[in-house]
């Protein structure tokens, strides 16, 4: 009889044992081991090999190439899903052809040792039978090692394991030596610090292989590999033995993040306080919205996921949950009629994919089922039409509640936990539940400036679009031009008493003799006070507490040359619309109306800003009471709390005592992030939104050539250096830069002052830039894609506002 079985038939695993089977199962779905045959068991007796088989294996060996051999044990049982019997038979390499008949001999004979007999009663697996053999062609490899297609440690199965060291592998299979080890999840995850044995392209090579092997064995496998000259080769492949986390269930569910509408709100890192408490915000108000538009309490109450995730903090930036809005807006009447003008809503710089839209909400209504939509827009209008005929009303009671609610008379330097609480749900009952003038008033913004600004281009092209600028944002009563305007009279005060070196050196104390400059400062902190950098982020140190971005400012309009900037004249309606009388009369009105609406819902977003940071002066005041218990290590650590934890820790519905882990481990998490560069401003994954990876997608392609078009919003042209500047607090621009920004808010007006020209990636004709932009008559362009990427400081740009062209003149050497 033949004692052997070529590598082509070694696929019976009661015949050639576990390994060879596991072997000729590689070999037969293509992976490609190195050519081996094996010996059967039957072939060797306790003296020795039997006769024929030297015979045999001298026919058979050619076929493996060129020695030397590996010569190891295929034992029944050996490589299987129960028992691996790793390291219990010998195993001989680097074997002569000569040598091969002694060293089979060998580890047959293995098979009868003690070791194995104790390691299979501790298994329970009965009795051994001898193993069979493999013959294998030898490896001369650069590096070897063991890899797992999931981690045995940690029982993770989206996490491979390679292990590694030079030359053979054998010290490393026996555990006499480590190697080094690397984790891989798509990309490497960890590996060694220094001096590493393998390359990334090996690493990543080697933990695929492992991965396609599980995936055509149907389990995790545990592999040896080993990499020559030729490339990669695997030696053997078997399961993982040790316990593992459950196989994950498919979620193909989309998510889609955007923050191109909000990052001007909540730019960089947001603290959890922050977040928490606009997430609170969004769902209250929102709710409130949709209510407005005629939506029933039951229908609100059923899509309560919707209004409670409108936002999601990614890598500690918060971002739109795209989804979320449009499932919002999908309630609305009329949104069957037209859905286009609906997503305009959301404001985002890129449209939502119309095979993701189409299948959300109502489909296109037709038939009987338009009556009935038109008639409750029908509603809607009327309600509507309502609502702005008693605007003035809702707006006076609106502000009325909102000083009631912030003037409650509660000492907060003084107050305890327990008034604390009661003041912050105060805030929620008074003002988030009934937040109507708003909402109503943003919610007509939208539709009156959207209709006047396509009304005048239809009617006068581009020059309708300047118009209708010049008159939006050129408005002296509006709330966000007022700091512009009391900078710059504080600003002259300064120069003409010749303060200007001294405040920048001494601070406010410098105004200590000049009682009618601090009358001025203090009526502006008074008013502006919770007005800084980063106005909404809770973490955010207001004026009051810091006022160095406010002398910054007073002194960059004291050392600015006198302004040559006057108001444009009110434009000349009849020379506009000469021989129109009709177009004139109505454009005239609509454009105003929407200039009344503009000027509001700034007044209003101001209002805003005092009750976050009202907000803001409860939760410091809470993190100082949480102090003084010892239940944080300092006030600040209350922003790495959800509002919902440090409610929770004054009312008794919170979960965790120690708060001041939770801070700890959310401080470091922030740090973490702080690191990384800014996610892009639209991301997509589908399933658990904790699966998806934090690690910053890289950035789009720029576009190429040295002209580019954005949102023009205050006309003038403008050649200088540009200046790009991230963070309004710590840089200042030299009078007659250019100011370049991803993004803006009030607090940059001490950057405005020198600015000559202003260019932001983000924004809209209603952004703060463009408010002041216009207040200050300089050049202004929002909306320019990746303008700090494409322009560096030091170049030299063009800035038209009109037109909202911006070229690059000369880049910096």
């Amino acid at each position: 009889m033949s004692f052997l079985y070529p590598q082509s038939s070694a696929t019976d695993a009661r015949a050639v044992g576990g390994k060879a089977a596991a072997l000729g199962w590689l070999a037969v779905q293509g992976f490609k081991p190195p050519p081996f045959l094996v010996i059967s068991p039957s072939a060797f007796e306790m003296g020795g090999a039997k006769h024929g088989l030297a015979e045999s294996l001298r026919d058979a060996m050619p076929a493996l190439g060129p020695g030397p051999y590996a010569v190891r044990s295929s034992g029944f049982g050996e490589d299987g899903a129960l028992d691996s019997h790793a390291g219990q038979f010998d195993t001989f390499l680097n074997v002569p052809v000569e040598k091969v008949v002694t060293r089979a001999h060998d580890v047959w004979r293995s098979g009868f040792s003690e070791g194995l007999a104790a390691y299979r009663t501790l298994r329970a697996a009965g009795a051994a039978d001898p193993p069979a053999v493999i013959v294998q062609q030898m490896i001369q490899p650069v590096a070897a090692g063991v890899a797992f297609s999931a981690d045995p440690v940690s029982g993770r199965r989206d996490h491979a394991v390679v292990t590694a060291t030079r030359g053979l592998a054998d010290t490393l299979v026996a555990g006499v030596e480590d190697g080094q080890t690397w984790t891989v999840e798509g990309d490497i995850l960890s590996g060694p610090a220094t001096d590493p044995v393998l390359t990334d392209q090996q690493v990543r090579a080697v933990a695929d292989l492992a991965r396609r092997v599980q995936q055509t064995a149907g389990t995790p496998q545990d592999i040896e590999w080993a990499i020559d000259e030729d490339g990669l080769h695997i030696l053997q492949a078997r399961p993982i033995t040790t316990p593992l986390r459950p196989s994950k269930t498919p979620d193909n569910s989309l998510v889609i993040l955007d923050n191109s509408n909000i990052i001007e709100s909540y730019p960089g890192i947001v603290s959890p306080l922050t977040y928490g408490f606009a997430v609170h915000v969004y769902a209250r108000v929102y709710r409130a919205f949709v209510g407005l538009m005629g939506v029933g309490t039951e229908t609100v109450a059923q899509n309560a996921p919707v209004f409670d995730n409108m936002l999601s903090r990614f890598d500690g930036r918060v971002y739109y949950n795209l989804l979320n809005w449009y499932r919002a807006l999908s309630l609305l009447p009329g949104f069957s009629l037209n859905r286009a003008y609906m997503e305009t809503m959301m404001g985002v710089s890129e449209p939502l994919p119309a095979s993701i839209t189409q299948s959300i909400g109502p489909q296109p209504a037709n038939g009987l089922r338009r009556v009935t939509e038109y008639t409750k827009l029908a509603g809607v209008a009327l309600r509507l039409g309502f609502e702005a005929a008693r605007l003035s009303r809702t707006r006076r009671r609106f502000y009325l509640r909102l000083e009631g609610a912030l003037n409650s008379g509660l000492d907060l330097s003084r107050a305890n936990p327990t008034d604390l609480a009661r003041e912050y749900r105060r805030i929620e009952c008074e003002l988030l539940d009934r937040w109507d003038a708003p909402l109503i008033n943003d919610f007509l913004c939208m539709i009156a400036f959207g209709a006047s600004r396509a009304l005048l281009e239809k009617w006068l092209g581009p020059d309708g679009l300047a118009l209708h600028n010049d008159v939006m944002i050129g408005q002296g009563d509006i709330v966000s031009a007022e700091p512009a305007q009391r900078i710059a009279r504080m600003g002259q005060m300064v120069a003409a008493a010749r303060l200007t070196d001294a405040l920048l050196a001494n601070g406010l104390d410098a105004l200590e003799g000049s009682p009618a400059i601090q009358a001025e400062v203090d009526a502006y902190l008074s008013r502006f006070g919770d007005r800084c950098t980063e106005e909404l982020k809770l973490e955010s140190i207001p004026l009051t507490e810091d006022p160095r971005q406010l002398v910054f400012a007073i002194v960059s309009y004291a050392q600015r040359p006198p302004s040559t900037h006057s108001p444009k004249a009110p434009p000349d309606w009849a020379a506009v619309f000469a021989g129109r009388p009709m177009r004139r009369i109505f454009a005239r009105w609509i454009v105003n109306w929407a200039k009344d609406r503009v000027r509001d819902r700034e007044n209003l977003r101001f209002e805003r800003t005092r009750v976050f940071g009202h907000a803001r002066k409860v939760f410091m005041a809470l993190g100082r009471e949480f102090t003084a218990r010892n239940i944080l290590d300092t006030p600040r650590d209350i922003l790495f709390l959800t509002p919902h934890e440090a409610l929770g820790a004054v009312e008794g519905f919170g979960l965790s005592p120690d708060l001041k882990a939770i801070a700890m481990i959310r401080k470091a998490q922030d740090a973490a992030s702080a690191h990384r560069s800014d996610p892009p401003e639209r991301i997509t994954y589908k399933g658990l939104a904790r699966s998806a990876d934090p690690a910053p997608v890289g950035a789009a392609a720029l576009e190429t050539g040295n002209e580019r078009l954005g949102t023009g919003c205050s006309a003038g042209v403008i050649t200088g250096r540009a200046r790009v500047v991230r963070d309004p607090r710590t840089e200042r621009l030299e009078p007659g830069e250019v100011l370049v920004a991803r993004h803006t808010d009030p607090g940059w007006i001490a950057v405005f002052a020198n600015a000559a020209a202003i260019v932001v990636e983000r924004g809209s004709p209603l952004s703060h830039s463009a408010i002041v932009a216009r207040e200050l008559g300089i050049p202004c362009v929002v909306g320019l894609k990746s303008a700090t990427a494409w322009i560096e400081t030091g170049d030299e740009v063009e800035v038209d506002g009109a037109s909202g062209r911006v070229r690059r003149v000369s880049a910096i050497v």
